[in-house]
C-alpha cells in the first residue's frame, strides 16, 4: 500500500497485512511529520464524489453541487484583453472545416480558438491562491479557485478543464489532493490526455520528468518558483502538444 505524505508529497510503502481496520498513523521518515490514514470506503471505490462518509464528499446524494468559482480579476484588466470578433470566429471555423490554414501558419487542428481560452482549476493554500490565479488569468487562462476539496471535485466533474494545478499541500484536513488526484485518475485515456495536471510541491524539483512520473503529474513545480510558474506551464505545454502532434491532428483536436 501507498501513503502518501501531506507535507512533503513523499510516498511511504506500507505492508498491507499489517494495516490495521480502523484509522491510523505513522511517522515519514523525510520530513518527521504525522501522517494520517483512513482506510477507503468500498462507496468510493468509482468516484471521489461517490456516496460516502468522507468529510469531502458526505451526503452528496442530498446536496447542491458548489464548484469552484470563476475568479474575477480587480479592476479593468479583464475587459482589457481583447475577445475575438465574431468574423474572427467564423474565420477559424471556417477554416477548420476547410481544413486549409490559418493566417498565422499553422494548421486549425493545432490552434486553439481565441474565443474558447484554456479553463484551470486552481487548488492551493490560501495564501497564494490570489497570486497563482492572477498569474494564470493575466496570460489568457479562465481560472476557477478552489476553497476546498468539495468546490475542486465538484467544479473538475462539471467542466472539461484543460490545467489542473494542485498544491501537494491543498485541505488537508479533507485530503484534497488525495481527491484531486484520484478525479484525474479515473479519466478514460481520451479525456485524461486533454488535462495537463501539474503538482506544486515545497520539496520536489522543478520540472523534474521522475519525479511528475512517480506522482502521475504532467509537470512539478517547486513552490520557489511559483511565480515563473505561467512560463513554465507554457514551456511543458508547447513540449507536451508537440507529441501529441500527430495523434490531435488525426483526430481533429486542438492543441491544449
Amino acid at each position: 500500500m501507498i501513503i502518501s505524505c501531506q507535507k512533503c508529497a513523499s510516498r511511504l510503502q506500507v505492508d498491507e497485512t499489517k494495516v490495521p481496520p480502523s484509522s491510523f498513523s505513522i511517522r515519514c521518515p523525510k520530513c518527521n511529520s504525522t501522517v494520517e490514514f483512513a482506510p477507503p470506503n468500498p462507496a468510493l471505490e468509482q468516484s471521489a464524489v461517490a456516496l460516502g462518509d468522507s468529510p469531502a464528499t458526505g451526503n452528496s446524494r442530498f446536496e447542491q453541487p458548489n464548484p469552484a468559482p470563476l475568479f474575477e480579476v480587480e479592476g479593468s484588466r479583464e475587459e482589457a484583453k481583447p475577445n475575438a470578433s465574431a468574423a474572427d470566429m467564423l474565420l477559424e471555423l471556417l477554416s477548420k472545416l476547410a481544413g486549409q490554414s490559418l493566417p498565422n501558419g499553422h494548421t486549425s487542428e493545432a490552434v486553439r480558438p481565441s474565443w474558447n481560452p484554456r479553463k484551470a482549476l486552481v487548488c492551493v493554500l490560501e495564501e497564494n491562491r490570489e497570486s497563482v490565479a492572477v498569474a494564470l488569468s493575466d496570460n489568457g487562462y479562465q481560472v476557477f479557485v478552489a476553497n476546498d476539496t468539495r468546490q475542486a471535485v465538484d467544479r473538475m466533474r462539471e467542466n472539461q478543464l484543460d490545467v489542473v494545478v494542485l498544491d501537494a499541500r491543498f485541505d488537508p484536513v479533507e485530503q484534497g489532493t488525495v481527491y484531486v488526484t484520484r478525479e484525474i485518475s479515473i479519466l478514460r485515456p481520451a479525456q485524461r490526455r486533454r488535462v495537463f495536471f501539474v503538482l506544486l510541491s515545497p520539496s520536489l524539483r522543478t520540472m523534474d520528468p521522475h519525479a511528475a512520473f512517480l506522482n502521475n503529474v504532467n509537470a512539478i513545480i517547486n513552490l520557489n518558483e511559483v511565480d515563473e510558474m505561467p512560463r513554465l506551464i507554457e514551456h511543458r505545454l508547447r513540449e507536451y502538444n508537440d507529441l501529441y502532434k500527430d495523434f490531435n491532428h488525426v483526430n481533429g483536436v486542438a492543441a491544449l
